[in-house]
């Protein structure tokens, strides 16, 4: 079963804010680990407090914060962005 990526607004956003290479292995990531594996969970860490119910992946010092929508087999990034800045509060 394969999974669809799709993303929020913010994320084109955040994006422009990250290299090109930095970039290309993120979409590399979600083209090929997540939206073709069986459970994308196994990949990622759920979150926990305010953001719980949400799900990161990491990619180096960078990380995903994704909504996993089982009945829509969609995997929602939500944001994306440095580990120093990605939880904190806009």
């Amino acid at each position: 079963m394969a999974w669809q990526i799709e993303f929020d607004a913010q994320v084109e956003h955040d994006l422009k804010k990250i290299d090109r290479e930095a970039q290309r292995r993120i979409m590399r990531y979600l083209r090929e680990r997540i939206a073709t594996g069986k459970d994308p969970r196994r990949f990622g860490a759920p979150l926990r407090r305010e953001l719980s119910g949400l799900w990161k992946y990491r990619l180096g010092d960078y990380r995903l914060i994704c909504r996993i929508e089982d009945k829509r087999v969609v995997v929602y990034v939500i944001r994306i962005g440095h580990r120093k800045d990605i939880y904190k509060a806009k």
